[in-house]
């Protein structure tokens, strides 16, 4: 009994180690605000609203919270002990800082914010439907203390399920004849040692407008999310958990339970196993661990990130499961994600029909429609980078005014070398791959290098091989779009592939 005990606890600490992991980190969205109608709150200078409820539970710093506060400067506080008090508005300090006077909140544009005027308003509702609404609190036009011409309008965006926090910036001015203009943008946690802001938007004098930036926690749910569409609204699926043991990268035998571990008792149909509960977490042991796998069957009539894409076209990889579709890499599965490829055009802007009604628009005719696509006309040049005049949005760049958005445009690449390796001299296939990536070299130059790229720019892949052909496994990759950069004596190439 004590040896069992002991197996017990070992099991369970493998698979416990790690859920306390709570720091955020930041990424720059789409702009997108939010408009409809929102509950109005008083705009008095310098104080916490009452007590607000949620309408989801929200993890925030690995607490779960149902209630919040809305300060009239600018942030949401989960400490609801301070309803209906005072506000800090004087601070120093950059964040993260213990000295802090703002603990535990979501600092949407934290300044010294004062609306007397009555020209601004601040209000809060919720959008969407339930298990992915989102709970939205709107700064509009409020006047900063003492700098009544200056105004501030963004909006704070906190998602149910995926727990990320949205902070869209519309048009944050500048007031610098009080407290130094100070403003800032980020997250804090409840001791003020942790925290996070958006990329020079901590503490100091600065303005921003049409820019959003986005918080997340990369890893911190250590369990194994698969995620199917439910196809009789009972709950209930056929789950194939051969799926979960090739994401999760070895040979793994499936327990329903700890106490299943215990007894040796595995799950007699791994590739045909039916919840019984939703959700339903069960246990994968293998590679020396014990991995928790969660179960969920979701409404697909349901467009979840509101992309225009159909809940269940969302399975990119065709593996029945949606939480393993991440195109960009950003930690958000495409079917939650409103930007699948991460190039900062929203995918109900992308996910658009060419001649063929029935075809997803594929500008660059290299088998990836635009809305999964890095490089949508095959220039070579990441779609945000095409971003010229940097406000963040490369849909309004045209940059030779001829009516095309340049990163459409394939003759537009400014500061890039064009490629000089003749069209078709390199041949790159399957694809989409899924275990053995091909290069073959159809020139009489010499490859020196051949690198593989996430979108993101990260090198995942390097071989130096020279032959006419080469193969190269790609079976250790996430599913998704990558960037297959190919140099020889004569030149560069870059060439795009999916992993599914």
């Amino acid at each position: 009994m004590k040896q069992k005990y002991i197996l017990f606890l070992a099991f369970s600490l493998l698979f416990i180690k790690g859920t306390a992991q709570s720091n955020y980190a930041v990424t720059a969205i789409p702009f997108q605000p939010f408009t409809g109608s929102l509950t109005a709150l008083p705009t008095n200078d310098d104080m916490n609203s009452g007590v607000i409820n949620l309408p989801f539970n929200f993890d925030y710093y690995g607490v779960s919270y149902n209630q919040v506060l809305i300060s009239t400067n600018g942030y949401i506080d989960f400490r609801t002990n301070l309803a209906n008090t005072y506000s800090p508005f004087a601070f120093t300090q950059t964040i993260p800082d213990v000295a802090f006077p703002v603990k535990n909140a979501i600092l949407g544009a934290y300044a010294d914010l004062n609306n007397f005027n009555g020209e601004g308003s601040i209000t809060y509702g919720v959008y969407g439907t339930a298990p992915y609404r989102k709970f939205v609190v709107y700064f509009n036009n409020n006047s900063f203390f003492s700098c009544t011409a200056s105004k501030s309008t963004f909006q704070m965006i906190l998602s149910e399920t995926s727990n990320i926090i949205d902070v869209q910036l519309i048009d944050k001015q500048a007031c610098s004849t009080w407290n130094s203009g100070r403003t800032v943008t980020g997250l804090i946690n409840l001791a003020g040692d942790l925290g996070i802001a958006a990329p020079g938007r901590n503490t100091g004098i600065w303005t921003a407008e049409q820019e959003a930036w986005r918080f997340y926690r990369p890893g911190y749910y250590t369990n194994y999310s698969f995620v199917r569409c439910d196809d009789d609204t009972d709950g209930l699926q056929v789950f194939d958990l051969s799926v979960a043991a090739n994401d999760l990268g070895g040979a793994f035998t499936f327990y329903a339970s700890l106490d299943d571990i215990q007894n040796s008792n595995p799950i007699a149909s791994p590739e045909a196993f039916s919840n019984t509960t939703n959700p339903q977490t069960i246990y994968a042991l293998g590679n020396g661990m014990v991995k928790p796998i969660t179960l969920n069957v979701i409404d697909c009539t349901v467009d979840a990130d509101d992309d225009s894409v159909a809940t269940s076209d969302e399975d990119s990889n065709a593996d029945t499961n949606l939480a393993n579709d991440d195109t960009d890499f950003d930690g958000l599965p495409n079917y939650l994600d409103n930007d699948d490829d991460g190039d900062m055009i929203l995918t109900n802007l992308e996910y658009v029909f060419g001649k063929n009604a029935a075809v997803a628009l594929d500008t660059d005719n290299d088998g990836i429609p635009n809305y999964l696509d890095n490089d949508d006309d095959g220039d070579g040049v990441a779609t945000f980078l095409e971003d010229y005049d940097h406000d963040g949005n490369p849909a309004n760049d045209d940059t030779n005014t001829n009516g095309v958005a340049d990163y459409l445009e394939m003759n537009v690449a400014l500061g890039v070398q064009p490629n000089t390796l003749v069209n078709h001299s390199i041949n790159i296939y399957p694809n989409p791959a899924s275990e053995v990536l091909t290069i073959q070299n159809n020139s009489n130059d010499t490859i020196a290098a051949i690198e593989i790229y996430t979108i993101n720019g990260a090198k995942v892949k390097e071989n130096h091989g020279n032959e006419a052909i080469t193969t190269i496994s790609v079976t250790d990759l996430q599913a998704g779009v990558y960037f297959v950069k190919v140099t020889t004596n004569n030149g560069t190439s870059n060439y795009k592939f999916i992993k599914k």
